[in-house]
């Protein structure tokens, strides 16, 4: 709790010149963690000492320590989103004009933060440049793709307005394959063998080669026609690079390049029984399409030596390769089997659910396209330290995009009736937004007013507050609901301001996402919140998959047509 408030207090204070404030430190404190919100009390009591404690430091302090917290969860530099973005370092060995970068998603799943933001990376290292950008599926492992996957990936790069120059298959070049294939075995390097899954394994894990590696050509030549004209089922017969079965880089232990999947492909069918594995169809191919750099995770870094060796046996050219730490993100899997599974037992709602990073489920949580190129430019590292996310990043630059943009409601979650002395039931003409021209709408204020039991636990008798555009009004008595006597409507400087709705209010639903999972890799039982409230009328007009602000509550996406479902847009 306490880590959570100096974060705030921290960000809160070098955004007002050095000294933080008690209530907007709070309400982010309880907005981030609403886990707290029942010892409302305590935390307050908390964030007052620690706000003072911040203050007392010197503005360099403040920085350095705010730095040190953000490089804790994943950011080295913080950067505002005022500020000139920095942007990517110049790429080594570009020329302009020249570069060739691609997208390269396997579609065996569906598309999420991970593949947005290399894909930025790329589509921007191919405009600062002036070169062109491929969008190239690697779906050749039959298994694993279908179509909704493709679509997945274009729906994806589209919404972030990534506009690529070119698009294919890997799977629409089999007969090349077989071409550079029959040309690898013919000059010694492809050898067929027979030997089981597990003993294939336990050769490559002690470093020994096979019987199979002295095969001559004209025998491994008759092997190669008959596994493409499908003699051969699974695990017969595989074809594999004659290595260094002693590497220390495991990888060029003979690795199989070719093998047999009897499983139709959705866009080739039945047509091919030998398929090439993914380290060849992508040597292959970004020889084939003139990637002159390939921008890729660090987990591929010890592949880089095969597909190397593979271009040069076949005298395709090489590109330059820039490889950096996965980006993942605290608390949200990207692995699908794990997705999968938690989608069978019914944990989560699908592959769109807003507690993960896939992009439907950004999308889903109110997450801007802007945000995710903004994110990648301004927080992003190429380099191969490890870095895992918080989500608060993304969402707190998120809400600074939303900000300007989108109509503000009332909402009164955990309401409680507040019953007014000395006040006659009138309407009140309110605008959408406090300085932008969004248009407004109409408020009643009946004999039954509405107010949020969160601002009530943080109130005493006998306290003036104001209901925003309307009066102000002294607590006389609390028990059950909320007695009050109406004092005037002039504003009134230094008295707390809150929402309200009328008795026309409409009943709301938000779902609030947290972390999926814990931080031992178990599933977090609390990662959604539901809060019910009260908005006001206006409500109505919130179109599907609109961003609005519910004032003092958040940024929050209408999610169903046909009922006030919104989900929370961040933490």
């Amino acid at each position: 709790m306490e880590e959570t408030i100096l974060k705030w207090a921290l960000k809160n204070a070098l955004d007002h010149g050095g000294k933080a404030e008690v209530g907007p430190v709070l309400s982010k404190v309880l907005g981030e963690r609403p886990d707290l919100r029942p010892m409302a009390a305590k935390v307050r009591a908390s964030v007052e000492k620690i706000v003072a404690e911040v203050n007392r430091m010197g503005l360099e302090d403040q920085k350095s320590r705010y730095s040190e917290i953000m490089e804790k969860i994943g950011v080295v530099e913080p950067v505002k989103v005022s500020q000139e973005r920095r942007g990517l370092p110049p790429l080594v060995g570009a020329e302009v004009g020249k570069v060739v970068t691609r997208l390269p998603p396997e579609p065996s799943g569906y598309m999420h933060l991970g593949h947005a933001l290399s894909g930025v990376i790329n589509a921007e290292y191919a405009r600062m440049y002036d070169g062109k950008l491929w969008l190239r599926f690697e779906d050749t492992n039959p298994r694993k793709v279908k179509l909704d996957y493709y679509e997945s990936f274009r729906r994806g790069y589209k919404w972030l307005g990534i506009e690529w120059d070119f698009e294919k298959n890997n799977s629409d070049d089999m007969e090349l394959y077989y071409d550079y294939g029959r040309r690898m075995i013919e000059l010694g390097f492809l050898y067929a063998c027979t030997c089981t899954e597990d003993e294939l394994h336990r050769l490559r894990a002690t470093g020994m080669g096979c019987v199979h590696r002295v095969r001559d050509v004209q025998e491994n030549l008759i092997e190669w026609e008959r596994a493409i004209e499908g003699v051969y089922d699974e695990g017969d017969i595989s074809f594999r690079l004659r290595g260094d079965p002693s590497s220390e880089n495991t990888v060029m232990r003979d690795p199989v390049l070719f093998r047999i999947v009897k499983h139709p492909h959705p866009l080739k069918g039945n047509d091919y029984n030998l398929w090439p594995t993914y380290d060849f169809a992508v040597a292959v191919q970004d020889a084939v399409c003139g990637v002159s750099h390939v921008l890729r995770s660090s987990e591929f870094a010890p592949r880089d030596e095969l597909q190397n060796m593979i271009r040069s046996v076949l005298g395709l050219r090489s590109p330059v390769i820039v490889e950096y730490s996965r980006f993942e993100f605290r608390g949200a899997p990207t692995s699908k089997r794990i997705i999968r599974q938690l989608i069978e037992e019914g944990l989560i709602s699908g592959w769109d659910d807003p507690r993960l990073t896939t992009i439907e489920g950004v999308r889903r949580r109110g997450i801007l396209p802007e945000t995710v190129r903004e994110f990648t430019l301004s927080y992003t590292a190429l380099t191969f330290a490890r870095k895992e996310y918080d989500w608060s990043l993304l969402t707190s630059l998120n809400r600074k995009l939303l900000d300007p943009r989108v109509r503000r409601f009332f909402f009164v979650p955990d309401p409680v009736q507040l019953r007014v002395s000395g006040f006659e039931p009138r309407s009140v003409r309110i605008p959408f937004h406090p300085s932008k021209n969004l248009g407004d709408r109409i408020i009643r204020a009946g004999h039954s007013i509405y107010i949020s039991g969160n601002d009530i636990a943080q109130i005493k008798v006998g306290e003036v507050i104001r209901l925003k555009y309307l009066m102000n009004i002294r607590i006389l008595r609390i028990n059950g609901f909320v007695e009050a006597e109406n004092v005037g409507e002039a504003p009134i400087e230094g008295v707390p301001i809150i929402q309200w709705v009328g008795d026309d209010s409409r009943e709301l639903l938000i779902h609030r996402p947290g972390l999926l999972l814990r931080e031992d890799g178990s599933f977090n039982t609390d990662s959604m919140e539901l809060v019910k409230g009260l908005g006001e009328p206006a409500v109505e007009s919130i179109g599907l998959d609109e961003v609005v602000q519910f004032e003092r509550f958040g940024f929050c996406r209408r999610d169903k047509v046909d009922s006030f479902d919104f989900i929370f847009c961040h933490e």
